[in-house]
């Protein structure tokens, strides 16, 4: 049995509308060292640590527990998360933000579901005017849960009236991929635009 065709689009938004990197930034820190910066950022501001940002807690919070556990030498490097945060944006991906306003333009119903800390996700709001284009937005800090967790997904789709198999999921991450096709969303693993764009071409969608 085929699955149906979808009828709404869910996008992530870091890395598939809205670049992010939090090299952007530390670049201008460490200037030239570069094995320096890497460390900084697996060790000590890492993925796991950013995360639970996402998740809800606060950077004040976040920034006050690494400079607890590591030297005054990487203090102010820590608190450049927070307080140099918007330098990690690095503008529109290339071509999705064109796709969205097509999708738009002919009335597909489009939502967002995005791993992003609920104050710092006000900053996107104010920089990106595409993101009125969608019926409706989840952002994992204000919901206190993240991607891939089966809970984010349930709370888009209950919140907006969806079914699962009618929605197609779009994210740079695997594991959020994962995640969807495991609470019967159907998915894309984004690469580019032009990638995404054959890919929603193949469920029917006009673009």
């Amino acid at each position: 049995m085929t699955a149906p065709r979808p009828t709404n689009v869910v996008f992530d938004l870091g890395n598939v509308l809205i670049g992010w990197d939090p090299r952007a930034l530390y670049q201008k820190l460490f200037l030239e060292r570069t094995a320096e910066m890497e460390w900084f950022l697996e060790h000590v501001c890492n993925h796991a640590w950013n995360l639970e940002q996402d998740r809800g807690r606060s950077f004040a919070a976040g920034v006050a527990e690494l400079v607890q556990r590591h030297p005054d030498a990487l203090h102010a490097l820590i608190r450049a998360y927070d307080e140099r945060w918007v330098e990690m944006l690095t503008g529109e991906i290339a071509g999705t933000a064109q796709l969205l306003e097509r999708l738009h333009a002919r009335g597909t119903p489009l939502y967002a579901l995005t791993n992003w800390n609920q104050d710092k996700f006000a900053h996107a709001r104010e920089r990106y005017p595409f993101l009125q284009r969608f019926r409706g937005i989840v952002v994992s800090g204000e919901e206190r849960c993240v991607k891939p967790e089966p809970a984010i997904y349930r709370t888009l789709l209950q919140r907006y009236n969806l079914t699962a198999d009618s929605c197609v999921f779009i994210d740079d991450s695997l594991v959020n991929v994962r995640g969807a096709l495991a609470v019967g969303m159907q998915a894309v693993h984004f690469q580019n635009s032009e990638q995404l764009t054959a890919a929603l071409r193949t469920w029917g969608f006009d673009v």
